[in-house]
């Protein structure tokens, strides 16, 4: 019983995994063009709203269950003892503090305020995914 539990609690980290990283993909692309519209245009209107239900309805929900099913997985299979998942913890905080860095970006960007430039966006939009490469390394090879 306790093991199908745990299998299915694993089946959804990695669903809510997939879907918040998706959403971390695309939301920074989306600023990159959004910086490139002009303010009050009909284009810079309809990226704040795809930006704003991105942010809401997909990213949000995943990242806070990928949290609650990671921690619940770690707790049950009594892994907070490995060094492994404290860096992949460390690794996730960081991915949380890039999701917060966005989420504020997005409020520039719907009160049209634009301090950051396209090529910024271009830039950061990488961020996510080096991270992602490093926990998954931690997941799958767990090197210490």
């Amino acid at each position: 019983m306790f093991e199908d539990v745990y299998l299915w609690i694993k089946a959804l980290h990695v669903i809510a995994v997939i879907s918040w990283m998706a959403g971390m993909l695309y939301l920074p692309r989306l600023f990159v063009y959004h910086s490139e519209a002009e303010i009050g245009s009909k284009q810079s209107e309809t990226f704040k709203v795809m930006e704003r239900r991105l942010l809401k309805a997909i990213i949000n929900p995943a990242m806070i269950v990928t949290w609650l099913a990671g921690l619940y997985l770690a707790w049950s299979g009594h892994w907070f003892s490995f060094g492994w998942l404290h860096v992949k913890l460390a690794l996730v905080l960081a991915m949380s503090a890039v999701h917060g860095f966005f989420s504020r970006w997005l409020k520039d960007f719907a009160a049209d305020r634009r301090p950051r430039t396209q090529k910024f966006y271009r830039i950061i939009n990488e961020v996510p995914t080096v991270l992602m490469i490093l926990i998954v390394i931690m997941v799958i090879v767990k090197p210490f």
